[in-house]
């Protein structure tokens, strides 16, 4: 059973047959039969402080906690979390760390608590002569320093701290669960309120500073499409404190208040669900639904509008068709430059498209833009 626990396997293989797991960070046994009722082997797990929060772990490295059993605690969330990055974190972690990334601050924390690596650190000082257990303390002290100097800085261990949050999932092996009473939940009513509250306050705050705030907050009347890095600034933004929130907290809060006005939210998230999070939390929209759903609907009605105005596409025309819908579901947005990148490329591109389209693309791209967002 552990054995076949502990056996690594790559995220593309595992989401084929778990949809819903990004990476294998960690597995865990059910013994129906007692097998593992008593240990058969003397283990030290490398997470040695489970019921420390990791932001608090990480408050305790920035006011000088550092034993060893701090460091390993950490560098094991860490350690979980790095499988989980997306690339645009890694690049985020880069920027605050000095250039290092999250396996790169791991591998130092891991090496600080290595008693070999003090010796070996110490040895280099005191060739030929065998150091002494004073120099070898040092030596272990600058390791610790050194290790945790990216953590240092503030800003990213918030921004750890908020990706930490988007996928750390607290298991409680002890507590046995028990049904105190049924009915509805008001505190759990109560913490969703706030939550939407803070949500919108921060969107009011912010509705001139952040680019895809003005954009969306001007619809229909905007002159520009809000593009897709104009959404993740935003994401990352709400994600960060003071506001502190992934997609799924704020679609679950409203979910709570609301449900009879909100749809479910997708499997497959998308960033650009941002959008209609902001879109209805603004009173734009009567209903929260996915992104990509708001635009398929979008695309469909305007399809059967076409019909009604006596316009045909042939089939090329709705293959491509299709394919702008799909790229603004994901992204918000589609202009010309896009149709540089797939799937747009594997069909031929901007010099396909104007064949396709003659001279009413311009206009093609523009209605779409217009019609599937806003």
């Amino acid at each position: 059973m552990k054995g076949r626990g502990t056996r690594v396997i790559d995220s593309d293989d595992l989401m084929a047959v778990t949809p819903d797991a990004k990476t294998k960070t960690h597995f865990i046994l059910v013994d129906a039969v007692g097998v593992c009722e008593s240990e058969k082997t003397q283990s030290f797990p490398l997470d040695r402080q489970k019921s420390v929060p990791t932001p608090k772990l990480l408050n305790n490295i920035a006011i000088g906690i550092r034993d060893s059993d701090t460091l390993s605690s950490l560098a094991s969330r860490l350690s979980r979390l790095d499988l989980e990055l997306e690339p645009r974190d890694i690049e985020r972690i880069k920027a605050l760390s000095g250039g290092k990334s999250l396996t790169s601050i791991v591998g130092d924390l891991m090496s600080a608590i290595d008693p070999d690596k003090a010796y070996d650190r110490a040895k280099e000082k005191t060739k030929p002569h065998e150091p002494m257990e004073s120099q070898c303390n040092k030596a272990k002290e600058e390791l610790v320093i050194s290790a945790c100097s990216p953590l240092d800085n503030p800003e990213l261990r918030e921004l750890l701290t908020a990706l930490n949050r988007k996928t750390e999932q607290t298991i409680d092996t002890t507590t046995v669960d028990k049904i105190i009473q049924s009915g509805f939940d008001q505190q759990a009513k109560d913490k969703a309120s706030a939550v939407v509250k803070k949500f919108e306050q921060f969107i009011e705050e912010n509705k001139d500073k952040i680019t895809a705030l003005q954009i969306l907050y001007n619809l229909p009347y905007k002159k520009r499409h809000v593009t897709y890095e104009e959404i993740r600034e935003l994401a990352e933004k709400i994600e960060m404190p003071p506001c502190g929130f992934t997609t799924d907290t704020l679609w679950r809060a409203y979910e709570q208040l609301e449900k009879s006005k909100v749809r479910p939210a997708s499997i497959q998230k998308q960033l650009t669900d941002i959008v209609s999070l902001v879109r209805f939390a603004i009173h734009q929209e009567e209903v929260l639904e996915p992104f990509k759903e708001h635009v398929e609907h979008r695309f469909q009605e305007w399809l059967k509008s076409q019909q009604l105005l006596g316009k045909t596409f042939n089939e090329k025309q709705i293959q491509w068709l299709t394919m702008i819908a799909e790229h603004i579901a994901g992204s918000g947005s589609v202009d010309k430059n896009d149709f540089l990148l797939p799937p747009f490329s594997g069909s031929g591109g901007i010099i396909k498209a104007k064949e396709v389209f003659g001279d009413g693309l311009d206009e093609v791209i523009e209605e779409l833009n217009s019609v599937l967002v806003g």
